[in-house]
């Protein structure tokens, strides 16, 4: 399976496709390189960053941004162990990522700023999913 750092154009497309003005969770899944893939010529490049320090200048330039459209974190976690599925797959993070509606997504991600900003994601990560849904209200067991 290949690498997913950024979304296909596909996968964009099918996101904007769904309803804009519900509230959503984003289920992320990361995986740190060890060292910071910066291209050449960025200002970073080349100074020895973990995918760690990347990925939290990430966190710190976009927050703002991100809290500005009402965005939170209402769960995060240190993956420890994969019970069900590939064997060799691994994360270093997880998190849900609450937004009021998907316009406020697309807000972040289309900002000039925050478009300057994610190459600190793009150097941090070797290999991410996120998955949009919909948040429902828990029942009294699995499935309901």
């Amino acid at each position: 399976m290949p690498y997913a750092i950024d979304p296909t154009r596909a996968q964009f497309d099918a996101f904007k496709a769904l309803p804009r003005d519900t509230p959503i969770h984003m289920l992320n899944l990361i995986r740190l390189n060890e060292l910071a893939k910066y291209p050449a010529g960025h200002p970073d490049a080349g100074k020895g960053l973990t995918g760690l320090e990347a990925y939290r200048r990430y966190g710190r330039t976009t927050g703002p941004l991100f809290q500005k459209l009402g965005g939170r974190i209402v769960w995060s976690g240190r993956p420890e162990a994969v019970v069900t599925g590939p064997a060799d797959e691994r994360w270093d993070l997880a998190f849900i990522a609450h937004y009021p509606n998907a316009a406020a997504f697309l807000a972040m991600v289309t900002d000039g700023d925050y478009r300057e900003h994610v190459k600190h994601r793009q150097a941090a990560v070797a290999d991410s999913r996120l998955i949009r849904m919909a948040p429902l209200e828990p029942g009294e067991g699995f499935g309901e």
